[in-house]
């Protein structure tokens, strides 16, 4: 089996950044329209849409030299510059977006997933370290990403390794649509009971104020303190014992912990994504972890803080909000029902939740797999 050493541009079409930040306005912002993949949606080798920015499809269609195609490569070109994700069916026609950088594969040189999987190696990711520019922050340009250098064997072999390692994709995306699924129905079931106030017997239920009788309503403070991680990202290290929370969707690992209890972790900046978790971890500094006073409070927590943050990153698209700050935070309020209605949402929310931690599981006992068996593919040491 013979393996060809090539650079990245020589097996590509095309590379090119997004749309300069001049090219598009805050008004430029429509809540329907075409999406606009920029780096924050670049997560865990996919593109994420729980946040991602759209833009008019008049405004699209005079970006379209920055359409988005199946099987392209976009790259996060500041910050963590080994940061990329593989385009699919569903991103077809969407903008490549500012500070991403595209990548088209020759598809008569390579396969484009190959190519994706060969960006991955750990060796790849080096030389992009060591070879991009920036002394605060590490940038990439189109020149850098066509010197990436690149070994391809015949398409055969490629189609091979491909369905090799596309069987543990496939395994992991399952799993996160069951988590979404999963996260939908629990976060549905909050909103009928705690915004809709459509819990059991609220027919029988006598309102006064907006609160059902033997109800309260809280401010977050009341239910749990509000505290931020202390490690700078720096922290983090690949072999990892405990998982790390930073601001970014997947969290990183670290080698030892400072939190040990049921939290809703928030991060502080970007896209104020919400977690729940239970056990050990470390916190980046500008995350806040709130552990209930009362692990009875736990999902109602995590579900109202949910339902704020989304509502408040919705609100910060035209304003100025970049950061979440503590008195923002205090001012969220929680119901706390009756203890019998308690009981009821806390029995739905833990089936939901271990199904989702066996799912997560799943997700890291595949990705452990496939990350031990990528570098012997890619490497030839496994002949396919």
């Amino acid at each position: 089996m013979s393996w060809v050493k090539k650079t990245l541009g020589d097996i590509s079409s095309n590379i090119q950044t997004g749309p300069f930040g001049s090219q598009l306005h805050q008004s430029d912002y429509s809540e329907r329209g075409i999406p606009v993949v920029m780096p924050k949606d670049l997560i865990d080798g996919r593109i994420s849409e729980e946040s991602i920015a759209r833009v008019s499809k008049e405004h699209a269609e005079r970006l379209k030299r920055h359409k988005i195609e199946s099987g392209d490569i976009l790259y996060s070109r500041r910050g963590d510059v080994g940061r990329c994700a593989f385009t699919t069916e569903r991103e077809k026609d969407w903008l490549c977006g500012t500070g991403c950088l595209r990548v088209t594969v020759d598809r008569d040189n390579a396969i484009p997933k190959f190519i994706f999987f060969q960006l991955q190696k750990t060796e790849t990711i080096g030389w992009m370290i060591n070879h991009a520019v920036g002394s605060t922050m590490l940038n990439l340009n189109t020149s850098i990403l066509c010197s990436v250098p690149i070994e391809v064997p015949e398409i055969e072999v490629q189609e091979k390794i491909v369905n090799y390692l596309s069987v543990y994709d496939e395994l992991i995306e399952n799993n996160k649509n069951q988590i979404k699924l999963l996260e939908e129905a629990a976060q549905r079931l909050y909103k009928e009971w705690f915004i809709d106030l459509r819990f059991p017997g609220y027919e029988d239920c006598k309102i006064v104020d907006g609160v059902p009788s033997g109800w309260k309503k809280v401010y977050l403070p009341d239910i749990a303190p509000i505290v931020t991680g202390k490690k700078d990202a720096n922290f983090g290290t690949d072999d990892g014992k405990y998982l790390f929370f930073t601001c970014s969707q997947e969290p990183i690992k670290a080698p030892s912990y400072s939190f040990d209890c049921d939290a809703v972790i928030l991060a502080g900046n970007g896209d104020f994504n919400v977690k729940l978790y239970r056990g050990r971890f470390e916190a980046y500094q500008r995350t806040y972890v709130f552990s209930p006073f009362d692990s009875d409070n736990l999902f109602l927590l995590y579900y109202a803080v949910k339902d704020n943050m989304r509502q408040l990153f919705q609100g910060a698209s035209g304003s100025t909000i970049k950061f979440l700050t503590k008195r923002m935070l205090e001012e969220i309020k929680v119901f706390i029902p009756d203890d019998t209605t308690m009981h009821k949402f806390n029995n739905f929310c833990e089936v939901y939740q271990r199904k989702i931690e066996v799912l997560k599981q799943q997700i890291n006992d595949a990705k452990e797999a496939r990350d031990r068996l990528l570098p012997k593919l890619m490497n030839g040491e496994i002949e396919v």
